[in-house]
């Protein structure tokens, strides 16, 4: 992999992602609770996968980056939030984690050499 290829830019922005996520509740004045507790547990959850991801990939760090995406999505209505800025935030940045992540792990499907067999 090239130094700074698609999938190395896509975990610098989860990275910058993670970071905007655990500051969130100070950046939008988020109710203390379970909103301000949720972005600070899986913003740091999505910047450790990127530093990780960073110095040395491996597939499961992208799984568990779209999980991190996916549970920011659905933390909203599960947790039950009571401000609509958390759930917004949450939302949004939960999309473009999982985004991303979806887009590392085609990108690395599509790199892997595909064996035929010559007739």
């Amino acid at each position: 992999m090239n130094k700074w290829s698609n999938a190395k830019l896509c975990d610098v922005a989860n990275l910058i992602l993670g970071l905007i996520a655990f500051f969130s509740p100070w950046l939008f004045h988020f109710a203390a609770g379970t909103e301000t507790i949720n972005s600070l547990i899986v913003g740091v959850i999505i910047v450790v996968l990127s530093i990780a991801a960073l110095t040395a990939f491996a597939v499961w760090e992208e799984w568990l980056n779209l999980i991190a995406g996916l549970w920011l999505i659905v933390s909203p209505w599960v947790l039950k939030f009571s401000g609509g800025t958390a759930m917004k935030v949450n939302v949004v940045i939960g999309i473009i984690v999982a985004v991303l992540a979806a887009i590392e792990l085609f990108l690395m499907h599509q790199a892997r050499p595909r064996i035929t067999a010559n007739r």
